[in-house]
């Protein structure tokens, strides 16, 4: 089972990569899962809108192949970041079929929290990946607190993640 970390921010090596890393962790720990490949978006900025692009659309393949998927992004403007949504833009309908999706989302205020639920699930769930646990909205004042703050949240979704298959 592969697992795949996509980055929005577009900032290289960001915090929030930093922390769909640590989420990543989590979910290969509860599925088993290998970390397949981090799609860091800023290093793809130039390209995300060249239409057709091969290298974007083989990342979007692979992308899409994997089981599981982490997809980040920092809160701008109460939504994800516009290079996310450019590589989402890039999947029809359902080109996430298949895929279980944990939606993460950083920043400065709790206030925002609700752009995970409002904004960033409806997508991937158009797009027809499974979202099956509550996403992690990352306050960056917690950063210092990062593995705490992530193995609260795998602990309390995650378990009932690994029961769910068990019970199949």
């Amino acid at each position: 089972m592969e697992l795949s970390i996509v980055v929005g921010n577009p900032k290289p090596r960001s915090r929030t990569l930093q922390i769909a890393e640590a989420v990543a962790e989590r979910v290969a720990d509860a599925t088993g899962a290998t970390v397949a490949r981090t799609v860091d978006l800023c290093d793809h900025a130039a390209d995300l809108f060249a239409w057709p692009h091969e290298g974007l659309a083989a990342l979007n393949d692979a992308v899409a192949a994997s089981d599981y998927l982490v997809i980040a992004s920092p809160t701008y403007k109460a939504a994800y970041t516009g290079l996310l949504k450019a590589f989402l833009d890039r999947y029809p309908s359902n080109g996430l079929d298949g895929v279980t999706a944990f939606p993460v989302m950083t920043g400065a205020s709790l206030v925002h929290a609700m752009a995970i639920d409002t904004q960033l699930r409806p997508v991937l769930v158009e797009l027809g990946a499974s979202v099956p646990t509550r996403g992690l909205f990352f306050e960056m004042s917690q950063m210092g607190h990062l593995e705490d703050v992530v193995d609260a949240w795998a602990e309390a979704n995650l378990a009932r993640l690994t029961r769910a298959g068990a019970d199949a």
